[in-house]
């Protein structure tokens, strides 16, 4: 093999230096490192496109002013005297916004490379809590209950993704947190 091929090898690859690539667990080595990047791409591309379309939706393309269907349903409520229907709405706008541009922070960091730490990814999927927390607060003050129900799988999918994100290399991963 060529220097650059085993170089690009290492880059790319969860490695376990407990295994001889020679040995019968070399090919758990490209299995682990398959589940990896799709793990990574996964998690990525999910939230990115989430809080990207929402953050355009409510930013830009509304201009931050509630839709009216939805202003109509928050009339009354607490949100509606303060800070505003449309203060809410760019508020919610931003802190997508700000979940966002975390994940792209991480991508453009290199985050996403086994070898790396994901400090910002896990402040964006932070952010990503807070969005969510604030959809549960706008649902509850709507009695939209059944709405609700659904914020709630999201906080607890993201707090999986989080948990996950955890155990992702160059952290001990689920492999070897079973082994003593």
């Amino acid at each position: 093999m060529s220097t650059n091929t085993i170089r690009l090898r290492h880059f790319v690859a969860v490695h376990d230096e407990a295994v001889d690539e020679k040995a019968e667990g070399a090919a758990s080595i490209s299995i682990e490192s398959i589940a990896y990047w799709a793990i990574v791409a996964s998690i990525y591309m999910g939230f990115g496109f989430l809080w990207y379309y929402s953050f355009k939706e409510k930013i830009f393309d509304d201009g931050g002013t509630m839709p009216a269907g939805l202003a109509k349903g928050y009339a009354g409520t607490f949100v509606d005297s303060f800070p505003g229907l449309n203060a809410t709405w760019t508020i919610l706008g931003i802190v997508e916004g700000i979940a966002f541009v975390g994940f792209v922070a991480s991508i453009l960091t290199g985050e996403f490379l086994p070898t790396r730490r994901k400090p910002i990814l896990v402040a964006a999927l932070g952010v990503s809590l807070l969005a969510f927390a604030l959809m549960v607060f706008g649902q509850e003050l709507t009695a939209e209950f059944e709405g609700v129900a659904q914020a709630f799988g999201y906080i607890g999918a993201t707090i999986v993704t989080l948990l996950l994100v955890q155990i992702l290399p160059p952290r001990r991963g689920i492999w070897k947190a079973t082994e003593r």
